[in-house]
């Protein structure tokens, strides 16, 4: 048996308590860490709080996470890593425990903190999943909606050094740092079509929508074509002709993980931790989430 964290009934944050769990053993390929830490998402919050019901059956008691960096104790027969590897990726079951199973274990570098590379794994690959869709190139000029966000941050850092022009839009709050990151960002709202015209004049290629705020409709008519929008958040796509990414875990690009590990060993991707907790104080860290106290990532720390 082993610590985990887990809820029994739909509810806010306080719905999550220490339980002990069987701790889980590894199959054929798979690999079993001692988790050093667990990243919280927003979905977890959304799961929890029962928001996700049709796309998220739950079985209680359920033990939320996903995003989970540690050291392999235990590896299935064929596994891509060895007892004793400091890996990353995404667990099979809760991530919120002293132990998680993976099916894709990637390999840790050691200039990466295992705070980090847990905080990169949802933001970091739907970033890098939503830039393959697009397929935008290097000189072209991509619209990033959410830019001051977990995704959007990442993937403004991504498109700038692969050579493309970021525009964003973002919180007020937000723009300076998004700047900082290679972005020319201008604040969300009303009148953000005339803004961002300001700043790239020559129009944009590619819409990337993170921000689920309804800009469909302005941003597939500011780039003339539907295929040329892609969203992770808004709900109302279909209505647009605009493709969501996200919903079909086929749809996944966990090949993404390794080059973002080598950028923020490269000090070219910064991922910005904002605070990590211990692991039974997750109900502060889903309170964080939903009060939208953070600034960058929240992690648990078993």
């Amino acid at each position: 048996m082993s610590t985990a964290m887990s809820f029994a009934a739909y509810g806010g944050p306080e719905v999550l308590t220490v339980s002990r769990v069987a701790t889980p053993e590894p199959g054929p390929g798979q690999v079993r860490i001692r988790v050093r830490a667990a990243a919280v998402n927003p979905i977890d919050v959304r799961i929890r709080a029962g928001a996700m019901q049709g796309l998220f059956p739950v079985e209680f008691p359920m033990v939320p996470g996903w995003d989970v960096a540690g050291v392999v104790d235990k590896a299935g027969e064929g596994a891509a890593a060895s007892v004793g590897d400091e890996v990353f990726g995404v667990a099979t079951v809760g991530g919120y425990s002293e132990y998680a199973v993976l099916d894709q274990p990637f390999a840790k570098p050691a200039e990466v903190s295992f705070e980090t590379a847990a905080a990169v794994v949802t933001v970091g690959e739907a970033a890098c999943r939503a830039l393959q869709h697009l397929g935008v190139r290097p000189g072209q000029t991509l619209l990033l909606h959410g830019a001051g966000g977990g995704v959007g941050g990442i993937a403004v850092q991504v498109a700038a050094a692969r050579g493309i022009t970021v525009v964003g839009t973002a919180a007020e709050q937000d723009i300076e740092r998004v700047n900082g990151l290679g972005a020319r960002t201008v604040p969300y709202g009303e009148g953000w079509v005339a803004r961002i015209g300001a700043v790239a004049p020559d129009g944009v290629d590619f819409v990337l929508d993170a921000s689920g705020a309804g800009v469909l409709a302005d941003s597939v008519a500011l780039v003339g074509d539907a295929d040329k929008v892609i969203t992770l958040a808004d709900p109302s796509f279909a209505q647009h002709g605009v493709r969501f990414t996200g919903m079909d875990p086929a749809d996944r690009f966990p090949e993404a993980l390794p080059q973002l590990a080598g950028l923020i060993a490269a000090g070219k991707l910064d991922v910005p931790v904002w605070r990590a907790y211990p692991l039974a104080e997750a109900a502060r860290a889903h309170a964080d989430l939903e009060a939208h106290r953070n600034r960058g990532k929240v992690v648990l720390l078993p």
